[in-house]
């Protein structure tokens, strides 16, 4: 008796492996890195990188802080000048509030040709994993958030964790599952039943177009904490990056599932 048990629970176990196989070929999952931005400062990159700071920012007649520069220093053990063309750089920031507290430095991306310096979201490809970014801490009880849009306009945020260390960290965090990636794009039919008021529950051969990546970076956000100093502080930051599935974020066709692409191809004359 015992022995037939334990043959029915292999053959169901084995049934269970075979049915996972077939379904995971349906949609392999392939996992890549993405630099979202190196910090490199070096005309590399299409964006700029700007500061906005809580109340208590200190401000004097020779300087308003934070101050940003773009300094020679990244983490030795991961990055080689001779890797990259010139030496790899990595995104500085002096920070001083006039007192304690909940005070907050926000960095955020905007064009570099831009002359108005307007904020702009960074399009994450793909269905992202986790993201992370090198962080050189100097030991001090601040911590950073990053903020995160999806395809409806809400703002997600993330704590990428504390920065109570001394010199470089890679810090990281998982992207929750319950915040949406992709948005569907809805075909001209559909569009025009909803106008007419006409309900396509019941249809299913009624589909919408493929899904556009949706997920925008915004910024990251440097909190102070009321128990620590805060008249003079430095933190860097070096190649922000994503883990994500690299299948969804190059499938074939995807240029013609962005509504942006698809606005400026039927808006042209032939």
């Amino acid at each position: 008796m015992k022995q037939g048990s334990l043959k029915f629970i292999c053959l169901i176990f084995l049934a269970c492996i075979v049915v996972l196989s077939v379904h995971g070929q349906d949609r392999p999952l392939i996992y890549g890195t993405w630099v979202l931005e190196s910090f490199n400062g070096n005309g590399d990159s299409i964006y700029a990188w700007k500061t906005e700071s809580s109340r208590f920012i200190t401000k004097t007649d020779e300087i308003t802080f934070p101050q940003t520069k773009y300094v020679d220093a990244y983490p030795s053990h991961n990055f080689r000048k001779g890797n990259v063309e010139g030496a790899p750089r990595s995104f500085g920031i002096n920070g001083r509030f006039d007192r304690r507290g909940y005070n907050w430095i926000d960095v955020y991306p905007v064009l570099a040709d831009d002359s108005d310096a307007k904020p702009v979201g960074i399009p994450v490809p793909g269905k992202v994993k986790s993201m992370d970014m090198w962080v050189w801490g100097s030991n001090l009880r601040f911590y950073i958030e990053i903020y995160l849009k999806d395809f409806q306009g809400v703002i997600h945020v993330l704590k990428l964790g504390n920065i109570n260390f001394r010199g470089w960290r890679n810090m990281s965090v998982n992207i929750p599952t319950n915040i949406p990636q992709f948005a569907w794009v809805e075909s001209e039919a559909v569009v025009r039943a909803h106008e007419a008021g006409i309900d396509l529950s019941d249809k299913p051969q009624v589909h919408d177009e493929p899904a556009y990546p949706s997920l925008h970076f915004i910024k990251f956000r440097i909190w102070t904490q009321p128990v620590e100093r805060v008249d003079n502080f430095h933190i860097y930051f070096k190649q922000l990056r994503i883990l994500t599935d690299i299948f969804e974020a190059i499938f074939d066709g995807s240029d013609l599932a962005d509504p942006q692409n698809v606005k400026q191809i039927w808006s042209t004359s032939n």
